[in-house]
């Protein structure tokens, strides 16, 4: 039985390992923009290495921060000595596609990342990709439809028995997570201010409060 596994899209640390502490998060992903918010870094490889310390078992996207494909193997390369856990995460172009094409058949995790069409996503599980990220989030900024997306992803992958996983990024709410897990998706990540928002609803908190009133007036 498939059951929707929950990633942590986030650079942070101490979000990382207070997500981890739950034992819902069972993969992190990262990109550019979020650990350009990581000030505290010195060099960005020893963070990156202290990261997938941190995450160990659990899997973790790292970006590559280039567009020319040399340049972007080499990367690669540079970012699986990072830890065993970690998954190359690289853009859905011709270059991106082709590197990923090498690394799964040196045996290594690739997230392909950016995708917002489903001819994009069919390319690139036809390159064997481990994970393909739709932008739901940012199709719906466009007035687009990322939950159809998903939905005509998991028809074609399970039709021709693709094995490369749907991972819903761009996660902007609580309900989000719920559309991709209708949708069809293999994993959703999400930043941790979404993610603490699963655990929330006001009536949840407010029958809380009801019954502690009514504890508090008991008598034992």
């Amino acid at each position: 039985m498939c059951i929707l596994e929950i990633f942590l899209d986030s650079a942070c640390p101490l979000e990382i390992m207070e997500g981890l502490k739950t034992g819902f998060i069972s993969g992190v992903t990262t990109n550019p923009s979020l650990l350009a918010h990581m000030k505290e870094r010195d060099n960005i490889w020893t963070f990156l290495r202290s990261l997938c310390t941190e995450t160990l078992p659990h899997p973790i996207s790292i970006e590559v921060m280039c567009e020319d494909e040399a340049e972007m193997m080499e990367q690669s390369q540079k970012i699986c000595r990072l830890g065993s856990n970690v998954v190359v995460k690289l853009p859905l172009t011709l270059a991106g596609l082709n590197v990923c094409r090498f690394l799964v058949s040196e045996g290594i995790q690739v997230n392909v990342t950016l995708c917002f069409s489903v001819h994009q996503a069919l390319l690139a599980a036809k390159a064997g990709a481990t994970y393909i990220s739709p932008f739901v989030g940012r199709l719906e900024d466009y007035g687009e439809n990322g939950w159809n997306l998903i939905s005509e992803m998991r028809q074609i992958f399970d039709r021709y028995q693709f094995r490369s996983k749907i991972l819903a990024a761009s996660m902007r709410c609580s309900r989000h997570v719920v559309q991709a897990a209708l949708a069809g998706a293999d994993v959703a990540t999400m930043p941790a201010k979404v993610f603490q928002e699963l655990f929330h609803h006001p009536l949840t908190e407010k029958g809380l409060s009801l019954f502690k009133e009514a504890y508090q007036n008991l008598s034992f």
